[in-house]
């Protein structure tokens, strides 16, 4: 580990003049960042200031060295500048002042890359704005003002080929910003959270702000606020925001403007929701409900469905009133969806001209797979442009199993004798059919398309079309244009910039394959694109097998300690090493413990297998002599309970109920002492039960006294056995025992353990 001495100069003073690169020929650049040519980190390296970088062994004296010998220092000091050395340290962040020789305007920008051309500089296009480079100070250039690709003459030499507007960059060191104030350049703006907005703009995009610089950040609903950076602290002419907390204050540019903006505020919070003139506060709904609400044109009212039986058919239906149009959309909540639905943006919508959407989610939709609720959303379209409109009625009903209008529509029920009308579909007798023939085709129409009767004379007739891409209908010109505005106009994604035609496939698209579509990711926990700059391509074969999003395959590649057993595993790997560990503690045999019943071991290193005791209960019966049929071992047995009961043990913490101390404490009075008769009447079937031929696995229990760890954890075991038995989750009493000495008798440790290693009673392998 290396730690850089502060004490040194860390001023870095470059400064290069380079021609600007044309727009054409350059990337797409965020925010204040600009791209220098290699030689350009070469000579900033060249001109770094020299600082020590001392290693952390060094602050240690070594193994040889002797206070009190006075030829060990200069041994000390040539060992320790070993572990120094002097090199060119760069600053973090590199930051630089980029000014305009023609006209003296500058801005501050930071790094991207060392990757441009020999003797340019590629700016944002921000910075090119900034400091009044347009694209045509770059006619006399081959492409021209186009942004076509250079033609260049392989035969010119470099210095005599066409160059852009020249700029002088300075390496410049900010100090870190503690206080920015940024003033709207309109009135009006009002998002719902300006910290996270202007956290994230400034995040992904900037590493300075200059006095005077205009910020223009994107906002969640394709809105596009437009700042002018007018003060700013540590103050002086810019600072850098990068690894630093930063206090935003947005004040108004004039008075007017804040009146303005107040004005603004007002007008929409007294059509918030809620409100009289806003739309309805949406919220949690449930199967079975019905809910009569109101939207305004052009927003939305949001719902959630969280708790529904996942093998229901669920339908969810809005009906609008006076035949107004609203619009239904759903989105499922998922790792992998996360935003609510909107037209541009949702995975099932209904965009039909019926009064009454429908939308029928089947239990095998593949689109709820791992969905934690469902998110609904009802919207009324208003045209671009147009004027505010009142709140549009409507009821939304939910539940397992609607009836259908056509299903509950019935036939159109007519007598024997009548007939058809073939203008009109209607059934009339037979009888009158020339009086009604004679009047019908005089005042009706039959569209021969949608086979709909209209009054010759009718505005709807007049106003009738049929839209030549589909099989859309409408009686009036709003209706036309609204189709034509959500099924066959072009929209650009605001993420990728992939043109769709129609907001159908348009929101399909922001669902699936948009790269800039927010995902909750699994590792690092963060909403976040599905696909950055640097991640491969959603059709890339390792992303398409993983069935991870382009993100959680790069961040899942970043590695952790397994906390089970300490190796080092990719996160994207995790899963299934740990269904690896499951599979082992199912497949684990049950421990044997020790026939003592009161202590608390394994039989891991038994002192004796066939007897079934561990070292410390089998010790005290061990002897160094040939006793082929377990005869003496058996009398030694004997004795050891007839010292227990006539003398007890000694010890305080005994709970045993076969030793004198044992049941004095457990009874709390001082019983009177047995003989040995009542003894070895009272411990005979104790004793003849054991099973001492070494070449016979005995199985009989004992009563023996044990230390106090022993005993511990043995009272502990026995608690969690009863505990997990009550609680649904039963451990056997044997891996009680060795989660107990596992965990060296610490409770918390040892129900961890259980969960970690122990199979419930019925979890194991069959």
């Amino acid at each position: 580990m290396m730690a850089r001495d502060t004490t040194q100069d860390t001023s870095l003073r470059w400064s290069s003049q380079l021609s600007v690169a044309p727009p054409w020929r350059a990337p797409k650049l965020p925010g204040d960042k600009i791209i220098l040519p290699q030689s350009a980190l070469e000579q900033l390296l060249a001109a770094a200031p020299v600082s020590t970088v001392a290693s952390q062994n060094s602050r240690s004296h070594t193994a040889a060295f002797d206070p009190f010998n006075p030829h060990t220092f200069a041994a000390e000091s040539r060992a320790r500048e070993q572990f120094e050395q002097r090199q060119q340290q760069l600053p973090h962040p590199l930051t630089f002042r980029v000014v305009n020789p023609r006209n003296g305007r500058f801005i501050y920008a930071g790094i991207r890359e060392f990757s441009a051309q020999e003797n340019e500089v590629v700016l944002s296009a921000l910075l090119r704005e900034a400091l009044e480079i347009d694209d045509a100070d770059f006619s006399h250039m081959n492409g021209g003002a186009r942004g076509e690709a250079d033609v260049m003459d392989p035969e010119l030499p470099a210095d005599q080929l066409p160059q852009g507007p020249a700029v002088t960059v300075h390496a410049k060191q900010l100090p870190k910003g503690s206080y920015v104030r940024l003033r709207p350049l309109e009135a009006g703006y009002d998002p719902e959270d300006w910290k996270a907005l202007l956290e994230r703009y400034l995040r992904d995009n900037f590493t300075t702000l200059t006095v005077g610089e205009l910020l223009a950040v994107s906002g969640t609903r394709n809105e596009s606020f437009r700042f002018l950076v007018d003060k700013v602290y540590p103050e002086g002419e810019g600072i850098c925001v990068v690894d630093t907390d930063l206090e935003v204050d947005i004040v108004a540019l004039t008075e007017e403007q804040a009146r303005e903006t107040l004005q603004k505020r007002l007008e929409k919070a007294s059509r918030a929701p809620g409100t009289q003139s806003g739309s309805s506060i949406g919220g949690t709904l449930g199967l079975g409900e019905n809910v009569a609400a109101q939207v305004v044109p052009g927003e939305y009212v949001d719902y959630e469905i969280r708790n529904w039986s996942r093998q229901d058919t669920i339908e969810i239906e809005v009906t609008a009133l006076d035949d107004a149009d609203v619009y239904l959309f759903i989105s499922p909540l998922s790792s992998h969806q996360q935003s609510r639905p909107r037209a541009d943006e949702h995975v099932l919508g209904d965009f039909s001209s019926e009064s009454t959407k429908r939308l029928r989610l089947q239990p095998t939709n593949v689109a709820l797979e791992g969905a934690e609720a469902l998110y609904l959303s009802v919207h009324a379209y208003s045209m671009p442009g147009s004027e505010p409109q009142p709140p549009v009625q409507y009821n939304l009903r939910i539940a397992a199993d609607l009836p259908h209008a056509e299903a509950e529509a019935e036939a159109e029920s007519h007598e024997p004798g009548d007939v058809q009308c073939p203008n009109c579909q209607q059934w009339v007798p037979e009888r009158t059919l020339v009086l009604h023939e004679n009047f019908c085709l005089r005042n009706n129409v039959l569209c021969p398309q949608c086979r709909n009767v209209f009054q010759k004379r009718s505005p709807e007739w007049q106003n009738h079309w049929h839209c030549a891409h589909d099989a859309a209908h409408g009686n009036d010109a709003t209706s036309k244009s609204r189709h034509d505005a959500i099924f066959h106009e072009e929209y650009v994604c605001p993420s990728c910039d992939v043109r769709t035609e129609g907001l159908p496939s348009l929101a399909h698209h922001r669902t699936t394959v948009c790269p800039g579509k927010l995902i909750l990711c699994q590792f690092c926990h963060l909403l976040v694109p599905q696909k950055g700059d640097s991640d491969p391509d959603l059709y890339d074969p390792e992303v398409v097998l993983s069935g991870l999003t382009p993100h959680e395959l790069v961040d899942g590649g970043r590695t952790t300690e397994c906390h089970l057993c300490n190796k080092i595993i990719r996160l994207r790997d995790m899963k299934t090493h740990l269904r690896h560990h499951d599979l082992e503690r199912l497949s684990r045999p049950a421990p044997r413990i020790c026939l003592n019943q009161n202590c608390g071991r394994t039989l891991t290193n038994a002192g004796n297998e066939s007897l079934g005791l561990c070292n410390i209960c089998f010790g005290p019966l061990y002897v160094d002599t040939y006793d082929p049929e377990g005869k003496a071992l058996r009398r030694r047995i004997e004795r050891r309970y007839l010292s227990q009961m006539m003398t007890g043990c000694g010890k305080p913490w005994c709970q045993n109920e076969y030793c004198k101390n044992g049941k004095q404490k457990r009874s709390g009075t001082s019983s009177g002492t047995m003989s040995a008769a009542e003894i070895l009447k009272l411990m005979r079937p104790i004793v003849d039960a054991i099973n001492t031929q070494p070449d016979v696995v005995n199985t009989a229990p004992f009563y023996f006294c044990t230390d106090e760890t022993g005993q511990h954890r043995r009272i502990l075991a026995e608690m969690l056995a009863a505990e997990s038995k009550a609680e649904g989750k039963a451990y056997d009493l044997a891996w009680c025992v060795a989660g107990a000495e596992a965990a060296g008798g610490d409770l918390e440790k040892t129900r961890e353990w259980l969960a970690k290693w122990a199979p419930t009673q019925g979890e194991g392998l069959p």
